[in-house]
C-alpha cells in the first residue's frame, strides 16, 4: 500500500513544521499481535488499529468506483496508523443484514484473516451493532466500520480544545447506540440461565452497567454541547466584527488531501500543517489576504470532507462549518490528480448543502495541476467553465486565482482619499472602526486618510475628498 511522505513548505520553522514532526514522532507501531483470541470477550475496546484486512460491498456503480472506494479506505486506515494486508469486495444487490457481506463471504474473510495474521477487519460502510457482533464471532478478531475509522483519525488529529470536544461528542454519539453490540457478553455476568436473560434474574449486573454507561454518556454529551456552544462564541464575535467592518470572507472547502492547507499557505504564508495524509488539518484557520488591487479579505481553511462523512461529525463540527455558511465565497478545491474528481465534488457539495451553505457562491479550483492528467483537467474545465487551474506546490496559477477571487467578492466598499477636519474626529474614528485604513497623515487642517470604507460611510465623506493637484 502507498506510504505517506510529507511535503512541507521550505520554511520548517513554522507551526505546521513542528506539528508535522510531532505527528511523525508519535506514529503507531504496527505488527503487534492481539492479546485475545476472541475479542468479543472484551467489554469496551479502545480503537487500536494494527494489521488490517479491508472488506467492501459493491452494490452500484462500476467496479472501478468500488475499487477506488476501497483504495480510499486503505488510505484512511494508513492515516490511522495501520498496515493494510488485504482488500476484498463482494458484489451484492444490497448489504446482508446479518453479516454485511453474506455468510459464505464472511467465512472466506475469516480464512483471509487467519492466513494473513490480521487482527482487525475494517468494513467500507457503517455497520449495525448486530453486524459487528456477528462478523467478530465469525472472524475472531476486532471488526470496525468506516465511520469508527474516520472518528479515530479525527481523534488523533484534533489539537484545539474545541476540536477535541467536537470529536469526542461525535464519538459518543456513534458509541451510544452500539453499547449493547460492543459489550453484549456483560449480561452473562449473572451466571446460570439468567446469563441469557431467561426468566427471573435476567436483568443482571451487566445490563445495569450498560444503563449506567448510557446515562453517563448522555450527561457527558450534554456537557460537551454546552462547552462547544460557549467556545464558538468567540468565533461568532470575530465574524460579527468582520461583518461590521465589511471585510469579505472566503472559505476554502474541499475533499480531504485536496491541498486546501497548501493553498492557504501559498496565498497567505499561514504556516498551517501540510502533510500528504487524510484529515491532516481539523481546526479552522483564518488568515488575512489582499487582492491584487489592495482590497483585504479573510481566507478560512476548513476541515476536509470525504465520501460518506459520518453525520455525527457533520453535526459536531457544525459550529466550525458555519465559517463556510457565513462566507461570501467558497473556494472549492478539487484534487485534479484524483481518478474520480467528479465524485469528490459531489461529496463536498453534499456536505456544504447539509450545513446550509448551498446558496454561497462557489469557485472551483483544480489543484495539483503539476500531477494531474491533462485530459482530466480538460474534462473538469468543460464541466466548470469558471474554474481555475493551479498548483499550490509550484505556485502556478496563483495570480489568476487571486484575480478571480477579487472578481467574485461582493462589491460593498469604496476606496476614499479624504481630509477630515479635527472638528469631525468622530467621523475619522468611524473610518478606523468600520473601514480598512491604508494611509494616515496628520496635517494642519485635519487628518488625511486613504481607506476602504462601506458605501454608506463613503457617502458621508464625499464633502471631504482630497482633490488631486494638477501640475
Amino acid at each position: 500500500m502507498t506510504e505517506f511522505n510529507s511535503r512541507p513548505f521550505d520554511d520548517d520553522e513554522t507551526t505546521g513544521g513542528y506539528d508535522l514532526a510531532d505527528r511523525h514522532a508519535l506514529r503507531r507501531v504496527g505488527g503487534l499481535s492481539t492479546e485475545l483470541r476472541d475479542v468479543t470477550e472484551v467489554e469496551y475496546r479502545a480503537l487500536r488499529l494494527e494489521r488490517v484486512v479491508l472488506v467492501g460491498v459493491w452494490t452500484d456503480g462500476t467496479l472501478e468506483q468500488a475499487e477506488n472506494s476501497l483504495r480510499e479506505l486503505a488510505l484512511l486506515a494508513e492515516t490511522a496508523g495501520s498496515e493494510v494486508l488485504e482488500g476484498l469486495i463482494q458484489r451484492r444487490a444490497k448489504a446482508d443484514p446479518a453479516t454485511y457481506i453474506g455468510s459464505g463471504k464472511a467465512e472466506e474473510l475469516a480464512d483471509t484473516v487467519l492466513a494473513t495474521g490480521a487482527d482487525t477487519v475494517i468494513a467500507d460502510g457503517e455497520l449495525a451493532p448486530s453486524q459487528l457482533r456477528t462478523l467478530e464471532e465469525i472472524c475472531k478478531v476486532k471488526v470496525i466500520d468506516r465511520t469508527a475509522l474516520i472518528l479515530d483519525i479525527f481523534a488523533q488529529h484534533a489539537k484545539s480544545r474545541e476540536g477535541k470536544a467536537q470529536v469526542e461528542l461525535a464519538q459518543l454519539e456513534y458509541l451510544l447506540p452500539r453499547l449493547r453490540g460492543w459489550g453484549g457478553n456483560l449480561s452473562r455476568q449473572v451466571g446460570g440461565r439468567a446469563a441469557g436473560g431467561v426468566g427471573i434474574g435476567g436483568r443482571g449486573p451487566g445490563e445495569t452497567k450498560i444503563e449506567l454507561d448510557r446515562r453517563r454518556i448522555r450527561t457527558r454529551m450534554a456537557k460537551l454541547r454546552r462547552e462547544i456552544a460557549e467556545m464558538s462564541k468567540s468565533r461568532v464575535t470575530k465574524r460579527a466584527t468582520r461583518r461590521a467592518r465589511q471585510v469579505p470572507s472566503v472559505a476554502i472547502a474541499g475533499y480531504t488531501n485536496a491541498g486546501k492547507s497548501s493553498l492557504l499557505n501559498r496565498l497567505t504564508g499561514a504556516g498551517v500543517l501540510v502533510e500528504n495524509a487524510l484529515f491532516a488539518t481539523l481546526d479552522p484557520t483564518v488568515r488575512k489576504a489582499v487582492t491584487p488591487s489592495g482590497r483585504p479579505f479573510t481566507l478560512t481553511d476548513t476541515v476536509g470532507f470525504v465520501r460518506h462523512l459520518p453525520h455525527q461529525l457533520v453535526e459536531a463540527f457544525r459550529s466550525s462549518l458555519e465559517e463556510v455558511a457565513e462566507a461570501d465565497l467558497i473556494v472549492h478545491v478539487v484534487d485534479g490528480s484524483d481518478p474520480e474528481p467528479e465524485a469528490q465534488i459531489a461529496a463536498v457539495r453534499q456536505v456544504i448543502a447539509e450545513v446550509d451553505a448551498g446558496d454561497v457562491p462557489e469557485l472551483i479550483v483544480i489543484n495539483k495541476a503539476d500531477a494531474a492528467d491533462p485530459m482530466v483537467v480538460s474534462r473538469l474545465r468543460r464541466a466548470h467553465p469558471r474554474s481555475v487551474v493551479v498548483s499550490a506546490r509550484t505556485g502556478a496559477g496563483m495570480g489568476e486565482l487571486m484575480e478571480q477571487i477579487e472578481a467574485e467578492l461582493p462589491q460593498f466598499d469604496r476606496r476614499v482619499h479624504v481630509l477630515v477636519p479635527y472638528a469631525q474626529s468622530a467621523l475619522a474614528a468611524r473610518v478606523h472602526a468600520e473601514g480598512e485604513v491604508l494611509k494616515t497623515e496628520h496635517r494642519d487642517e485635519g487628518t488625511e486618510l486613504v481607506a476602504r470604507v462601506p458605501l454608506a460611510l463613503a457617502v458621508e465623506l464625499e464633502g471631504f475628498e482630497v482633490v488631486p493637484s494638477s501640475h
